[in-house]
């Protein structure tokens, strides 16, 4: 499987155009999709954010016509929003713990978060979380964590998880304080655009929504 992240930033005053527009291209962003044979599509907004994730069976083919296709959306969001990350680029993945990735997509529930990092601290970041992995030792994660991906561009973090609700289990001190702790270290290096982690910081944050899904 290949995974896909995408991020924008709406331009001062056009949030509420670039919602209208959204509905406007949405018949063509899914045909887009189509063509290139996209699952698992889901459009993610906080702020003046927005971040974009979608699977591929593998890397997609651009041919001539597709990319005159892709183009044409393109200039039409522009106008409303520039792109952090365009969907054909490529964003830097910081972090994978895929685990089991649930086919059965309703029993899932979605934990996706921003954050912006504080200067010069991308190396730091992504050391911090390789140093997750190397503990995890080629485990594989069984839940209730799955997907779970996190991506860079800028100065900004986007993650992307699915939680699988029949695994969740209730928080034991051990594991809160253990949350405390590393969202506290977190905090060194980072600043919080959603909501996450307010209970730890009491800063206040906005929720993130999802502004549009789509599975083949």
């Amino acid at each position: 499987m290949e995974r896909h992240a995408f991020a924008l930033e709406i331009r001062e005053n056009c949030r509420n155009p670039f919602r209208t527009l959204l509905k406007e291209i949405w018949p063509d962003t899914v045909s887009l999709l189509d063509r290139i044979q996209a699952d698992n599509f889901s459009l993610w907004n906080i702020e003046d954010l927005v971040f974009g994730y979608f699977e591929t069976a593998q890397k997609p083919e651009i041919s001539a016509d597709l990319l005159t296709a892709y183009t044409g959306l393109e200039q039409k969001i522009l106008p409303y929003a520039r792109f952090i990350s365009r969907p054909l680029e490529g964003m830097r993945l910081m972090y994978e713990d895929f685990g089991i990735v649930r086919k059965d997509k309703s029993l899932i529930r979605h934990r996706v978060f921003v954050t912006r990092l504080k200067p010069g601290m991308h190396e730091e970041y992504k050391a911090r979380h390789d140093r997750l992995i190397e503990a995890r030792n080629g485990r594989i994660t069984e839940g209730p964590d799955s997907n779970f991906s996190i991506w860079n561009a800028e100065d900004y973090i986007f993650g992307y998880d699915e939680i699988d609700v029949t695994m969740e289990k209730e928080e034991t001190e051990a594991s809160r304080a253990a949350t405390i702790a590393w969202e506290t270290r977190m905090l060194e290096i980072m600043d919080w655009y959603t909501d996450d982690v307010d209970w730890i910081s009491h800063q206040q944050h906005g929720h993130i929504i999802c502004l549009a899904h789509y599975r083949h």
